[in-house]
């Protein structure tokens, strides 16, 4: 009823606005009428267009960029309409009128339900609301990964708060690595859910329930109007790289191989180059500012240069701001005992060996700018996993490699999702995701939430 109430005052501010930007006010006798349609008619047709788009549905709402696409949807089908409507019937309709309203009540429904959506992570984040009552089903391992997960990324909406395990598993009191209760077995779902309040059931892979049980159990919820959520043996495989191809009543999962090369990555290609240009000639100023600062505050050179490994596992030599003193690297083995970070990622919170100026570089990324130059000489991308060190790759177990099949990049889902505070197989991982499931669409989204992971310098040290 939210979203309802702001797409309809969105209508109504768009409409009024443009028929006072077109008609200079409403003191004429077609200006009022236009004011007349902007607060009735005009609001019912924008609210029908994004509920017949499915911009409503509960599914895409406050996650992902479906939500964002399917009001473009909107905002395209009813302007498509509205020039038919105007054609066939001979209507004479302002266009100056048409081109205010349509393009402003979309950018405004846009902005809006971004804020929206922010405040509703605000609030699952902070207090836990808006979320929703998970019961997993499957095994210890697989439900306390999905809860792990969940409760890292709140903003999703879900919260598991119990489990069911299959019949001959031990029986245990809670999920051992999550803290879940453990209310019973298979058999006892529909149970569950009644006495736990949930209203959603997560069935991850598991072969005790498949078929014909899976198939009674969707029956048994349908009745309660619980949500049940089916995870296939997929590991970070989603998006447009699955579609449900149903073969004689069985849903088949069909899952596409991954974008590693056509058109879409040759304009890939062309949009990293040509933004790091332009991006280079915009920051000359702040570069150069940059450089100056650090040679006058500690000695040595600005730029660190250092060997890291690309595409196809080919080294390259990284460009960074200098933000350490230039005994750094020789101090490495003495302090690796304080290491912050697990795994091969050396990183600590509070090293010795940063400037202060490079604290500040750091904090905000600033030291990272130089890799422009790297993006426009194609060893770099502006979006992709993180840029590894000869030492990381040479303790990589094989299915690591996967990673290296795509240029790295200045930012990517590492650097949105929490930068150094992961762990170093979380951040494999979140790389793996994103070379399994690129597209444009994803690079846009990261380039997006990377300004304001830099803003709030989470996981920066």
């Amino acid at each position: 009823m939210l979203l309802l109430g702001i797409d309809a005052t969105v209508a109504v501010t768009a409409g009024a606005a443009a028929s006072a930007t077109r008609f200079g006010g409403f003191g004429t006798g077609i200006g009022t009428g236009y004011l007349l349609f902007s607060v009735t008619v005009f609001p019912l047709c924008w609210v029908l267009a994004l509920a017949m788009s499915r911009a409503y549905d509960p599914r895409f709402l406050f996650i992902g960029p479906d939500e964002y696409q399917r009001t473009l949807l909107a905002g395209a089908a009813l302007t498509s309409a509205v020039a038919v409507v105007s054609y066939a019937a001979k209507l004479e309709i302002a266009r100056g009128y048409v081109a205010l309203a349509l393009p402003g009540a979309l950018l405004l429904d846009l902005l809006c339900r971004f804020a929206v959506r922010k405040w509703v992570h605000h609030n699952r984040a902070e207090s836990a609301r808006f979320m929703q009552r998970v019961i997993a089903v499957g095994y210890e391992r697989s439900i306390a990964v999905l809860a792990t997960e969940l409760h890292r990324h709140r903003y999703h909406g879900m919260r598991v708060v119990g489990a069911c395990l299959p019949p001959h598993r031990p029986h245990r009191q809670r999920v051992a690595d999550c803290d879940i209760p453990v209310y019973g077995r298979f058999a006892d779902i529909a149970e569950v859910v009644e006495r736990t309040h949930a209203d959603t059931v997560a069935v991850l892979s598991c072969p005790e329930l498949q078929g014909p049980e899976l198939q009674r159990l969707a029956w048994e919820l349908e009745e309660s109007d619980v949500d049940l959520l089916v995870a296939p043996a997929l590991i970070d495989v989603a998006g447009p790289r699955t579609t449900i191809r149903p073969v004689d009543g069985l849903p088949l999962v069909h899952v596409d191989h991954p974008t590693l090369s056509g058109g879409r990555r040759v304009a890939k290609e062309l949009i990293d180059r040509a933004g790091a240009a332009v991006a280079l000639l915009l920051l000359a100023p702040l570069l150069l500012l940059i450089g100056l600062a650090i040679r006058l505050t500690s000695p040595g050179p600005a730029l660190f240069r250092q060997t890291r490994i690309g595409k196809d596992g080919a080294p390259f030599t990284l460009l960074k701001f200098r933000s350490m003193y230039t005994e750094a690297e020789s101090r490495v083995a003495e302090l690796r005992a304080a290491n912050d970070h697990d795994g091969v990622l050396f990183k600590l919170r509070d090293d010795p060996r940063v400037t202060p100026l490079g604290r500040t570089l750091r904090r905000y990324s600033l030291d990272e700018l130089p890799q422009l130059v790297n993006v426009v000489a194609g060893r770099m991308s502006l979006i992709g996993p993180r840029p590894p060190l000869p030492d990381e790759v040479e303790r990589y177990p094989s299915d690591m490699y996967r990673r290296l099949v795509v240029k790295p990049g200045m930012t990517g889902l590492w650097q949105v999702s929490g930068r150094s505070d992961l762990s170093w197989e979380e951040s494999v991982r979140i790389d793996l995701r994103y070379v399994e499931n690129w597209s444009l669409a994803l690079d846009a989204m990261i380039l997006w939430r990377t300004v304001f992971a830099v803003l709030r310098s989470r996981g920066a040290y």
